[in-house]
């Protein structure tokens, strides 16, 4: 009996979840399709996805005049839209997570990317989506900001589950994982239930692909376009060391001991930006037991169609990637300056979807107030 490419996925530890929700998805049971067929268990949302959604089609036209006529805000009224649909997809993977104790069958939503650099106001906004949304098997999404990472321990303490996104640099990576852990400790103290208390760590791929592939072609010699393509899978596996080696110290073994789970690395951005590249290659390339890989639609069913899927391809293979960074780094290429750019650019890129997006409905509202 021959198995899908996703199941393989699945067999070997890596947990796929789709990086996309809307209306239309819950609606038409397409969503629910992709868990029954394509191992979906889990679903992560972004700035940008709500923006796609919320624009295109009349799936809010209903909910916006309702809002309308209540005097919402353009604020309240994609405060509502998104945290519905968010706690209608936690209803829909509920099953899911009572399967797998709450690991997997994850929604995620996120705090507004406004408030990237604002640690108290971070807090404050993952306290109430989390109230506000109710449900035991959702993700708040926090950047991994300098800010962020207070915020990421304070939100945790409290009880609450957290997606930290937006991770580019190793460096960022482990102090990510401390937050993490200081965030357990806390929540130890103030009497929550370790075991109930779930993390995922999302670490973006395809965009340092693009960033440096461009620096490699200015550069143009057969030594730095014999690189391209390398540099977001091998800073992806260095990651996955990095996971290894902060969750087998005796600091984790005391929390794992008082039931905390680790936080599991989430491969983000994994759609192929070149098409030069195998659409499947932030996917195989980046198969590990306990890992998360959040796919768009297009890279799901490039692996459920074509995928090869041949187990285990991280480890061990760490010296080549730190050989593929340092080979980087001897063309005058910096990595520090490559992450900076790339954190910038994807927080610029997440404030100016909610921008659009508030804009949008802002119109919407507007027209709905004309109509009645």
């Amino acid at each position: 009996m021959t198995t899908t490419p996703t199941q393989q996925l699945s067999d070997a530890g890596v947990s796929i979840w789709l990086d996309d929700l809307s209306r239309e998805r819950l609606s038409s049971g397409s969503l629910q399709k992709l868990i029954e067929e394509k191992n979906v268990v889990g679903v992560t949302t972004n700035p940008s996805i709500f923006h796609a959604a919320i624009t295109a089609g009349s799936d809010y036209d209903a909910v916006i005049a309702e809002e309308a006529a209540k005097g919402a805000t353009v604020e309240e009224t994609v405060f509502e839209i998104t945290t519905t649909d968010v706690a209608d997809a936690c209803d829909l993977f509920a099953p899911v997570a009572a399967a797998s104790n709450g690991v997997d069958g994850r929604v995620s939503i996120e705090v507004d990317p406004r408030l990237a650099w604002d640690t108290e106001g971070t807090i404050a906004e993952a306290k109430h989506l989390y109230k506000k949304v109710n449900k035991d098997n959702v993700h708040i999404k926090i950047p991994a900001t300098l800010e962020g990472l207070a915020a990421i321990t304070a939100t945790l303490a409290e009880g609450i589950s957290v997606n930290v996104t937006l991770i580019f640099s190793l460096e960022r990576y482990r102090a990510v994982i401390n937050a993490f852990q200081s965030g357990l400790e806390l929540a130890k103290e103030n009497g929550h239930d370790l075991s109930k208390i779930h993390s995922v760590a999302s670490f973006f791929v395809s965009r340092v692909d693009t960033e440096i592939d461009k620096r490699l072609n200015a550069i143009g010699t057969d030594e730095a376009k014999a690189l391209k393509g390398k540099a977001g899978v091998a800073n992806a596996r260095l990651a996955y060391q990095v996971y290894e080696e902060l969750f087998s110290t005796e600091r984790w073994a005391v929390l794992a001991e008082a039931g905390a789970l680790p936080q599991r690395p989430l491969w983000a951005s994994t759609g192929v930006k070149d098409p030069a590249y195998p659409d499947t290659l932030y996917v195989t390339e980046l198969v590990a037991a306990g890992v998360v890989n959040t796919m768009p639609e297009k890279t799901l069913d490039a692996t459920f169609n074509h995928g090869v899927v041949t187990g285990d391809t991280i480890s061990g293979t760490y010296e080549e990637a730190n050989n593929v960074l340092n080979a980087l780094e001897g063309l005058g290429i910096s990595y520090n300056d490559v992450v900076a750019i790339l954190e910038s650019e994807g927080l610029d890129k997440f404030v100016a979807s909610w921008k659009e997006l508030l804009a949008d409905v802002e119109g919407a509202l507007a027209s709905a107030r004309k109509a009645s």
